[in-house]
């Protein structure tokens, strides 16, 4: 198999790469394989660390049978006949990128998204959602204090890596914040383990609604603390997964005490969301910073100041909250916004390494047997020019009528 690691093209460039120079001397020992990357000056790991580990630098990719990249391919990149591996965000019908997959159908790509490479069990077998998590809650905490100037903290890309920002948060000094942090998974708990690092005391939902405290605390709320059933109130974790129109938010008495709002939730368009711009302009609106991780665009969005993304070279935007509109952020009626969409480049290193070692544990074996791989069939978004039957629901949105049999 001949892999090729592709440069990425999105503007602002991410520089996060699927695979470091070690990963691939690695594979290339152990494996069948063979792996060449295409030069580029803005990744993490330069292009002379992937030849000092032996790897070739190659500008003709048209031999590869596979090529990864991290984020979308702009569609003049794209090579006809081929497979690549990329985060499309096509899946929700994401409407910045419909073009992008008509054009994956006209050349007659197949087309796998890392998003989609999930277990039986559906979860999800690679992500960089524990980096999103940790950047997202590091930078809403430096929100908060570009916002107060209570105290003093750089925004996640200053520091060399993840160990860098630990050692400085030994001396930090945080005021009374409470931070409400939704969520369970990866990006949640990634973000949680910020929380942690930074000695934040963790509370339970019911002590953070009825308790004062002189402490910077936050709780961690699972889906059953913020919806419930429409018909009786109560709660049923898969019924929510797959059903989410049956349920209703719950989550005013948290827009009423929290300071400082960290959304770490894949939503889904058919649930309920966390609060709209009415509930915003409410008086007991309490929320002053939102660290929007998940970041859905409005109007498909939980959140309903989450605009548009915001990025790492400016991360912070202003809402206003009674004209609904955007503004310059710190202001009197401003709830500032955190939203950057590609969170984890902030530690691309860190994340590159992770999210390479998923790669090899968990995607590249599936790969290697690809024609009886259940895990390779179900991230399939398009194939022979068409969409699989897993995806025929995007058929509207492709500008497709018809789907291939699973």
């Amino acid at each position: 198999m001949l892999i090729g690691l592709i440069k990425e093209g999105k503007t602002p460039p991410d520089t996060r790469v699927a695979l470091t120079p070690a990963q691939c001397k690695t594979l290339q020992t152990a494996f069948p394989i063979r792996i060449v990357v295409e030069p580029c000056a803005t990744r993490c790991y330069t292009d002379a660390e992937y030849e000092a580990e032996g790897i070739e630098l190659t500008t003709d990719l048209s031999k590869c049978d596979l090529l990864l990249g991290i984020k979308e391919v702009k569609i003049t990149d794209l090579i006809a006949h081929k497979t690549y591996c990329f985060f499309s965000h096509t899946i929700k019908k994401q409407a910045y990128n419909q073009k992008l997959l008509q054009a994956v159908l006209a050349k007659n790509i197949r087309l796998i998204d890392w998003e989609t490479l999930t277990n039986d069990n559906e979860q999800r077998l690679i992500a960089f959602g524990r980096w999103a998590g940790i950047v997202g809650a590091h930078n809403g905490l430096m929100t908060w204090a570009a916002r107060t100037s209570d105290f003093e903290l750089p925004q996640m890309k200053t520091f060399h890596d993840f160990l860098a920002a630990k050692k400085y948060y030994k001396q930090l000094q945080l005021p009374a914040i409470k931070i409400v942090l939704t969520g369970t998974g990866r990006v949640a708990n990634g973000a949680a383990e910020v929380l942690e690092a930074m000695g934040i005391k963790r509370v339970s939902a019911t002590d953070f609604l009825s308790q004062y405290y002189t402490e910077c605390v936050y709780t961690q709320l699972h889906s059953r603390d913020y919806v419930r059933r429409k018909t009786d109130g109560l709660y049923e974790h898969s019924e929510w997964h797959h059903h989410g129109d049956r349920y209703e938010a719950v989550f005013e008495s948290y827009l009423a005490t929290a300071d400082l709002f960290i959304n770490g939730v894949y939503w889904e368009k058919t649930q309920p969301v966390f609060f709209d711009a009415e509930a915003m302009k409410n008086p007991n609106f309490k929320i002053k910073v939102v660290a929007d991780v998940t970041c859905d665009i409005m109007p498909e969005s939980s959140v309903a100041c989450t605009l548009q993304p915001s990025t790492i070279a400016e991360p912070i935007f202003g809402y206003d909250v009674q004209n609904e509109c955007f503004c310059a952020p710190h202001g009197e009626g401003v709830v500032d916004v955190m939203a950057i969409d590609n969170l984890p480049n902030e530690l691309p290193r860190d994340a590159s390494e992770a999210f390479g070692a998923q790669f090899i544990a968990n995607v590249l074996p599936e790969l290697l047997h690809k024609d009886d791989s259940s895990v390779i069939a179900r991230a399939t978004i398009a194939e022979n020019g068409e969409l699989t039957a897993y995806y025929e629901y995007l058929s509207d949105y492709a500008g497709v009528t018809t789907a291939i049999a699973k």
